[in-house]
């Protein structure tokens, strides 16, 4: 009956220890320091694509400078 109380004690000692993972700051830390980051990505990733778009159609085939 010892055993089960010590290793009931030592559960609850290590969920304790990890309720500090489970707070909302721990998790959405980085998306609430940076709002906007994931719109700014996605939109530039579209510049990107149709910059290489127009370039691949508008841009005379003779030119090879970057």
């Amino acid at each position: 009956m010892a055993s089960g109380k010590g290793l009931n004690a030592t559960g609850e000692f290590f969920r304790r220890r990890d309720e500090w993972r489970r707070h909302p700051m721990v998790g959405n830390q980085l998306r609430h320091a940076t709002p906007g980051l994931g719109i700014a990505i996605v939109a530039f990733g579209i510049y990107l694509v149709g910059e290489a778009a127009y370039n691949k159609l508008y841009r005379p085939s003779g030119d090879h400078h970057h």
